[in-house]
């Protein structure tokens, strides 16, 4: 039964496919559709605004400069200022500073050239992070 069915879809299939006049599509329907991705292409989805202006990062270091000037270059004399009047013995006389002082771990020490292979890690991070981040606004803008 299935056998004549599939024989009856043939030949259903075979008429209708015969008897269809081919359609083809408007003669300016090539530049019709063109026109229309060209204008969707157009629109810009998305606008890169950084999260920081650039005039945020110039205040930022203006302010840090001159916080830096100022500690350098702002209190000439030790009696003046209020930082003189800080007592910052606390953070060096204590019980935790003394025992991390005379802590030496048994069995593991920095070698010279763990520090310099710690120290070219790190410094290829600092290389790699702005290329890799061009890398991907370059892939992400096309």
């Amino acid at each position: 039964m299935k056998e004549q069915t599939d024989k009856y879809l043939d030949e259903l299939a075979k008429k209708v496919i015969t008897n269809t006049v081919i359609e083809s599509p408007s003669f300016d329907f090539t530049s019709s559709v063109m026109s229309q991705v060209a204008a969707l292409s157009n629109n810009n989805v998305t606008i890169y605004k950084p999260l920081i202006s650039k005039t945020g990062w110039v205040l930022i270091l203006v302010g840090f400069l001159s916080l830096v000037f100022l500690a350098l270059f702002g209190n000439q004399t030790e009696s003046s200022g209020w930082l003189s009047t800080i007592d910052f013995s606390v953070l060096t006389n204590n019980k935790l500073t003394n025992s991390l002082m005379g802590f030496k771990p048994t069995g593991f020490a920095i070698t010279k050239t763990f520090a310099y292979a710690l120290m070219l890690f790190g410094v290829m991070i600092c290389i790699q992070i702005p290329f890799l981040k061009h890398h991907l606004n370059q892939r992400f803008e096309n």
